[in-house]
Order: C-alpha cells, then structure tokens, then sequence
C-alpha cells in the first residue's frame, strides 16, 4: 500500500527541504515557485503572516493549474519578537546566530493546500519551539563560512550540520526544516487529495 495523490501535485515553492520531505512518502511533486513578495503587512501577525503567504502562493499557481492540487506555504523564524529572515553574508549569518544562542525561539509555518476547479482549500499553520545551545563564537563563524545557512530562515539547518545546535524541539521537527509533514498529510486526506492505494 503507497500515498498517491488524486491527480497532479505541484509545489508552489523551490524549497528543496520541502520537495525531499514530501518525495520520502513517495509523491510525485512537480515544483512551480510562486514569485510571491514575503514582506510584512503593517501590523500583520506572524501566523496571519504565513497564511496570507501560504494562500497567496498556492492561489497563484491554482489559477495557472485549476485541474492540479497546490500546496503552498510559508515559514518563518521569530526571537523575542524580531523575525529572522535569510542571511545573505557570513556576518549576517554569524548576527543570526549570536542572537539565536542559548535561547527559545518560535518557528510558524503556514500551509495552504487548494484546487481550483472545484473549489476546494485548506489552510492551517504549525508552530514549533526550538531551544538552541550556548554557541561558542568558534562555532558560529565555522557555521557561517559553511553553505547551510544561506537559504533558510534563522540562518540554521536542523537537518544538516546546525543539528549539534538543537537543544529541545517542542512541537513538530518537519516544521523546523520548513513543512509540518504530519498536518500536511492529513490535510491532504481530508481534502480527499490523498489515498493509500
């Protein structure tokens, strides 16, 4: 018995951690990045933030493929109420991480799972808590002349070699890496996109 989803999936994202974690159940992804501005809204809530995105980027790609299923979502990195973007450069990274170090802070993750034809959606977000350890500065500036951290909010990798960072996760681990695969798939059931076959 597999997961098959009930006609075309399509990703409205480049995340390759998204792709590889919806590619371990076995499911045939076709990825379309949506191009959508990420930027806030004045006064615009974290979880209001990513599922206005998460809607946003799958409604997008929807109106191009009413006949497929779009998944589209959005993560993002929250400190003491600063959110924490993608750095650019080791120093931004490196400033990341000082922050981060030895603290708690909130990963939210918005998804929107749509298909146009017959007019079928659902959105929900996740958040996780995550408690790094005491960095040394020897550590973060190795970390930051790696490659990891430059195409992930936070500026860490749970999967990769940021995993010696992870103290405590409290909530779901696929959320941190940037999709809560347990919510997604049974959103993807209830929806009736997902059948076991």
């Amino acid at each position: 018995m597999e997961p098959r989803i009930t006609g075309r999936f399509i990703l409205a994202s480049a995340s390759p951690r998204r792709v590889e974690l919806l590619e371990r159940l076995g499911l045939l992804v076709e990825v379309m990045p949506s191009g959508v501005d990420e930027s806030f809204l004045d006064g615009e809530t974290p979880v209001k933030h990513v599922l206005r995105l998460s809607r946003h980027k799958s409604e997008g790609i929807s109106r191009l493929n009413p006949e497929a299923w779009v998944l589209g979502a959005d993560t993002i990195v929250i400190i003491k109420g600063e959110v924490l973007g993608k750095p650019k450069t080791p120093a931004e990274a490196r400033q990341m991480l000082g922050k981060l170090s030895g603290q708690e802070h909130l990963v939210y993750t918005g998804f929107t799972i749509c298909r146009r034809q017959d007019n079928r959606r659902a959105s929900k977000t996740t958040t996780s808590s995550v408690i790094l350890k005491d960095l040394s500065e020897r550590e973060i500036a190795w970390y930051a002349e790696s490659a990891e951290p430059y195409d992930k909010a936070g500026g860490y990798a749970v999967q990769g070699l940021g995993a010696f960072f992870i103290k405590e996760i409290r909530g779901s681990y696929t959320n941190v890496m940037g999709l809560p695969l347990c919510e997604v798939v049974d959103t993807l059931i209830d929806l009736g996109a997902l059948q076991f076959v």
